[in-house]
């Protein structure tokens, strides 16, 4: 079993300024509008692990009842881990590391006996987060220099081993985390579970005044497009959507059109109250002499 992992004594200074700080890669791309395309792209790509895909399908009834809560939720996650304080960091880890205790199952398709909180299961999760917030920031057009990608990819340990995956066996650099999809693709397939997902996360259930009176719907249908599309090929495949309308170049256009008419949004709009918090926080940190 995955235990809470032990973190060193911080200091009030680390504390406030997270597990990764202002001048980390993290956040910069977690902050950047194309980060909502590539969580969706995550999603897309993590319910293709048939096991991983049966723990969602089992044991997270909101997935179906509560969609929108539990996308808001996985966000509020992945923001608090980046840019919140670490003790409010270790809380939302905790929290989730006890909706993952005790549940297991035997998936279908594979007739593994398996645990939500299975190291493997959860560094597959991980490692599709990252490796579709990094290839999607890369396409839309986010200022990372030749080495920024393997500095994300280290920095995103962090994150990986809180949750409760082995830290030896997670990816620290990029081509490291190529060749883990690689070796992960044959065991890969669009199971029913992976195929209901996919079309919870094309087209979710929307209240029909939402639909009729909010923009809603057509924002929603653009990044879901924008994210199957930059789905690897091979993903795009298994889905039985080769080419989605797009090529891969329009594809990539269509990502940095994207990220350039949000980017015109002022920052106090489209960035989240964690962000925002954030940033106002590390500004009140005394600069170290």
């Amino acid at each position: 079993m995955n235990r809470t992992p032990s973190i060193k004594q911080f200091t009030a200074e680390e504390d406030l300024l997270g597990f990764f700080g202002p001048d980390s890669v993290s956040w910069r791309i977690h902050a950047d509008p194309a980060f909502s395309v590539g969580g969706i792209r995550a999603l897309l790509l993590q319910a293709l692990h048939p096991v991983a895909m049966d723990g969602v399908d089992r044991f997270s009834t909101a997935f179906a009842s509560e969609p929108w809560a539990r996308l808001t939720r996985t966000a509020e996650y992945v923001a608090t881990v980046t840019f919140g304080t670490r003790r409010d960091a270790l809380r939302a880890v905790r929290r989730v590391r006890g909706l993952h205790r005790g549940r297991s199952a035997v998936e279908r398709t594979t007739g593994r006996t398996y645990s939500v909180d299975d190291a493997d299961l959860l560094l597959w999760v991980h490692c599709c987060e990252v490796e579709s917030l990094l290839s999607v920031a890369r396409r839309a057009g986010v200022p990372l220099a030749h080495d920024d990608a393997d500095r994300y990819v280290a920095e995103q340990v962090t994150a990986a081993v809180l949750v409760g995956c082995v830290e030896a066996d997670v990816p620290a650099n990029a081509a490291d985390l190529a060749a883990y999809l690689d070796r992960m693709r044959p065991q890969l397939a669009a199971t029913p579970a992976a195929r209901n997902a996919s079309r919870f996360v094309m087209l979710p259930p929307m209240p029909g005044w939402v639909q009729l009176l909010t923009p809603a719907r057509p924002a929603w249908s653009t990044l879901a497009s924008l994210g199957a599309a930059t789905l690897p090929r091979w993903a795009r495949r298994l889905y039985g959507l080769p080419g989605f309308g797009l090529t891969d170049a329009a594809a990539t256009a269509g990502v940095r059109a994207f990220r350039q008419t949000a980017l015109a949004v002022p920052a106090r709009v489209r960035e989240s109250p964690i962000v925002r918090a954030a940033h106002e926080r590390v500004a009140a940190v005394p600069v170290s002499a």
